[in-house]
């Protein structure tokens, strides 16, 4: 792979911005002709500088009314265990991030549902789970911040 320039990193923090601009509109942005961002953009694509392009989904009008933040304890650390719940995880729809924590537990899930008898249906499907020890739930009152442009470094 190759490093970054400016060019490159401007590229990038206007697409996560706005997935849909046009190369020529890009390319005005960043100060090149088409083909020369044509050529840039190609390249941070192959080389996995960009995971995919997608749209932003409205939560509210798709019917999700809720968020939580579950702590997740296993009570094996067994590879099997652990492939296991995480396959397990991996399929259920209202889980939109799941990551392996330090701490006081081994997995923070944020999950999204429609309203809370729907999250109670979810937590049975998590209790059915056999290597699950603790489950320890969090309410999003209120979200302050919702970026997805993130910073690159690179």
């Amino acid at each position: 792979m190759t490093s970054l320039d400016r060019i490159d990193r401007h590229m990038l923090t206007i697409l996560q911005q706005n997935g849909r601009i046009s190369t020529a509109e890009l390319a005005e942005t960043v100060g090149l002709s088409a083909s020369p961002c044509a050529r840039r953009l190609k390249r941070l694509e192959d080389e996995g500088y960009i995971d995919g392009y997608h749209a932003t989904i409205n939560k509210a009008k798709a019917g999700i009314t809720m968020k939580f933040f579950v702590e997740i304890s296993l009570s094996r650390h067994q590879v099997d265990s652990i492939q296991e719940f995480e396959h397990a995880v991996m399929d259920m729809e209202e889980v939109i991030n799941c990551h392996i924590v330090s701490g006081g537990y081994d997995y923070l899930l944020e999950v999204v549902s429609r309203d809370l008898e729907s999250y109670e249906l979810f937590t049975r499907q998590l209790h059915r789970l056999e290597n699950i020890k603790d489950i320890h739930t969090h309410l999003s009152i209120r979200q302050i911040n919702d970026r997805s442009v993130v910073p690159v470094y690179a």
